[in-house]
């Protein structure tokens, strides 16, 4: 009866890893969709909006795809609030580019170096990994115009979390019947 038992929780236990660990995929995210990482006719409100509806998990892939005269830049936050494009952490100039988002509940800051495109025209995206819809905006300037979106530390059970505590649940169980 006691080996019935074990048998039926071991059963359990796997299906729910299985579970946890097939929501883990990763996806592919083409930054605005089809507008694509070209000039936002809306300013960085485009960029800001897309990236605050969508979820960005660990192994997920942002693409990066355009058109005509446009750079990807990656820099610091200081460097995105200000548009300043002169200290790159990486830069490419050919469409398509694929980031792979490798930092935990790290946000990502991505810029045009071309001309204007970034502080006037608003071809910016800070990609911030943790759960969609909890992120809120911030205006940096003061022009009443959201700059870029924060996300709220507020964060769902995460994957590596949910694991440890199904692990230590049955570590529990079987310490108590052993």
């Amino acid at each position: 009866m006691f080996s019935h038992r074990i048998e039926l929780i071991g059963c359990l236990l796997l299906g729910i890893v299985v579970a946890l660990l097939k929501g883990a995929t990763a996806e592919s995210y083409t930054v605005g969709e089809d507008l694509g990482w070209n000039i936002p006719p809306t300013g960085s409100v485009a960029y800001s909006t897309w990236a605050a509806s969508k979820r960005f998990q660990l192994g997920d892939v942002v693409v990066f795809k355009w058109t005509g005269p446009h750079t990807v830049a990656e820099v610091t936050q200081v460097d995105f609030s200000s548009c300043t494009k002169s200290n790159p952490i990486a830069l490419y100039d050919s469409s398509p580019v694929r980031i792979t988002l490798s930092s935990l509940n790290g946000t990502r800051y991505f810029i045009c170096t071309e001309d204007n495109h970034c502080s006037v025209l608003g071809q910016k995206v800070a990609i911030t990994m943790g759960s969609a819809g909890q992120y809120t905006p911030v205006d940096n300037d003061g022009d009443n115009d959201d700059d870029w979106w924060r996300w709220n530390s507020a964060s769902s059970l995460t994957i590596g979390t949910a694991f440890s505590a199904v692990i230590s649940t049955v570590v529990i169980f079987f310490l108590n019947y052993i």
